[in-house]
This record gives structure tokens, sequence and C-alpha cells, in this order.
């Protein structure tokens, strides 16, 4: 599978975001899907696959602790763009039991819990709506974070054991944001008010001038523990 995807990312070096969806969605047709968290960089691509491959599996997950402002901007994404975004929930029988046990705000207490929140409201529910499924398209920056500086156009992900597509790795922000004013895509108002990245209401803050752009997730927390699960190899 190594060789396998160094070949992609060799076939695929200096292409634009649209010729790796392009590739992605010949290469695994029928057996792709994006997830996306409608942040600026998922709303950038779900431009891209409307126009590249309408067909495409587009879906969201609903942890249940989601701003209001991102419930608003899934249903003028769908009315704008021409999409059908699925919404995937996580188990209520699982939430039940873990906010009954270690209580509502959990995240807080240590890293554990937080974890065990994230794999619940997220990682799980992701599972699920990957089966069936080779490849997944994910809107992965490598500037974003510490965490992702690492990241490749196609990867393995071991979690999953699928391939992992990430067309715009080497975007800047600023690409991202020219991109949405230029073609007037929707995007969530939050992001006026000083959060760059968008998650759980609990867990994600606005941040300060100078701070890295995903300093404002499980701010609490150290860089390097700053993910959910979903992207960790």
């Amino acid at each position: 599978m190594d060789s396998e995807i160094d070949n992609y990312n060799s076939h695929l070096k200096g292409a634009s975001a649209q010729e790796i969806i392009g590739f992605a969605s010949t290469q695994f047709a029928g057996r792709i899907a994006f997830a996306t968290s409608l942040g600026a960089e998922d709303q950038v691509l779900i431009e891209m696959i409307a126009g590249i491959n309408p067909e495409m599996k587009i879906f969201t997950l609903d942890t249940g602790r989601l701003f209001q402002e991102t419930y608003d901007l899934l249903d003028i994404t769908n009315k704008k763009l021409g999409v059908s975004i699925e919404v995937c929930f996580p188990d209520a029988l699982d939430v039940e039991e873990m906010v009954n046990t270690h209580g509502i705000n959990l995240f807080y207490d240590n890293i554990e819990n937080r974890k065990l929140c994230c794999f619940i409201r997220k990682t799980e529910p992701l599972s699920r709506a990957l089966q069936g499924s080779d490849a997944w398209i994910c809107g992965l920056r490598r500037d974003q974070s510490v965490t992702r500086q690492t990241v490749k156009a196609i990867e393995w992900d071991d979690i999953h054991k699928k391939i992992k597509v990430n067309p715009l790795v080497n975007w800047t922000l600023e690409q991202v944001w020219e991109y949405i004013h230029l073609h007037n895509i929707p995007y969530n108002t939050l992001h006026d008010k000083g959060y760059p990245s968008i998650g759980c209401l609990p867990c994600t803050r606005a941040i300060l001038k100078g701070e890295n752009i995903r300093s404002g997730r499980w701010w609490w927390e150290a860089p390097e523990n700053r993910e959910c699960g979903l992207h960790q190899k």
C-alpha cells in the first residue's frame, strides 16, 4: 500500500486541488466520500466537488454540541451549492451513558475524558458513515497546526483502513479565503468573529491576534494533543 500511495503522490505532484479531486473521483469511483466539518476549507471543497462529481457522498457529523451558526450554514450550503449533505449522529445510548457516568462537560476534566467524548460523538459516527467507501476526502492543510505539518495529498488512514485524500494540503489560509470570496461561497459567520477553526461549542473559542489558527480548539490542552482522533495516524 505504501508504494501505491507513493505512486499516487508522485503522479499528483504539482496538481491543483481540482485535479486531485478529479483523480480521486476516478480512481475510487463510487467508493469515495467527503466528510465535511463545514469549516472554511471544507466549504471550498464542497463547491469544487459539486462541480466535479456532484454524485459524491457528502456528509457531516452532528455531535449534538455544535454552534447554531454551524447548523445555519448547513442549511444555507445545501440550498446555495445545490448539494444534499447527509447528517450523521452519534449513538444516543453511548452519549447517554457517557454523560451520566462522567458528567455533561467531562472533556474539561482530563485528556482521557475529552478523547472519549470525541470518540463517541465523532470518531465512531465517522467510521459508520465511511462504511462502503475505500477513500475519503478531507480539508487538511499543512500549515493548520503542528500536528498536520507532514500531511500529504494522498495518505493511508490506519484508523479507518482507507485512503485519505487532502486536496488542499498545500493551500495557505489566504488562498482559502480568496477562493471563498471569488466564488461567493457561504461560510460560517463565526469566522468573522475570531473563530478560524470551529468544532463543538464548548471546545472552541475565538483566538487572539498572533495565535495559531488551531489554538482555539481544546485550548486547555498542549498543542500536540489537539486532535479529536479523526486524523491521527
